[in-house]
């Protein structure tokens, strides 16, 4: 009951803080096309990469599932990160995708806008609704039930892969950002303990205006959508 309260107090904390992404995620198939199809035919090892490159590629930092579920620092990561990780991205794909947003969410203060949120509640919504729909077709026997239920499991994918390839998209244009691609200043390596660490204030790094203040002006980029 209590670890259910602290993510729940976690959550509500995201939703204050005041930077955006550098891109939403209807904008990431344009601001980065071909990585964006990259991370659609080959999520698990853009995953892989992105996790390594949100620790600054330093794996002792490593933690599965970067410290935000119950296996975290059970599964033996301090003795070999690099094989734990691959395990993480390829057998949950779904929390390594989610658990790197959080990192990065985390680490600059970044909140997701109710744009992105209403198409990460969409897909989930629907994977369930396919997984209903089968679970019906299944006790009932009906043919016509069984292949309705086969077309929505079929779209139900497509949108999960289509929607975590943006998200992938998204990590990897904002630690572009991070990095000095788009010109700016590179930001430093930040202390051990303020990675993963969602119960410590962060003090937000060079770039990025502090949490309490609207962003600077400029940022996010010019054509992005305010929520």
């Amino acid at each position: 009951m209590a670890r259910s309260q602290e993510k729940l107090d976690k959550m509500k904390l995201r939703q204050d803080y005041r930077n955006l992404w550098h891109s939403d995620l209807m904008g990431t198939v344009t601001a980065d096309t071909p990585y964006c199809c990259l991370s659609c035919l080959c999520g698990p090892c853009v995953s892989y990469l992105l996790r390594r490159r949100a620790l600054y590629n330093d794996m002792s930092r490593y933690t599965c599932c970067a410290g935000y579920m119950p296996c975290s620092g059970r599964c033996g990561e301090s003795k070999c990160p690099e094989l734990c990780l691959a395990t993480e991205v390829f057998l949950c794909f779904g929390n390594s995708v989610a658990s790197t947003r959080f990192l990065l969410q985390d680490e600059f203060n970044i909140q997701t806008t109710q744009c992105d949120n209403c198409i990460i509640g969409f897909m989930f919504c629907l994977s369930q609704v396919a997984c209903i729909f089968s679970i019906v077709a299944c006790i009932v026997g009906s043919n016509e039930l069984s292949e309705a239920s086969q077309i929505l499991s079929c779209c139900a994918d497509m949108v999960y892969c289509t929607v975590c390839a943006c998200m992938q998209t998204q990590h990897k244009l904002e630690m572009d950002k991070r990095d000095g691609v788009f010109g700016s200043q590179p930001m430093g390596v930040p202390p051990a303990q303020q990675m993963s660490r969602f119960d410590q204030p962060v003090p937000p790094p060079a770039g990025y205006p502090p949490a309490s203040y609207p962003p600077a002006q400029g940022y996010p980029p010019p054509g992005y959508p305010q929520h």
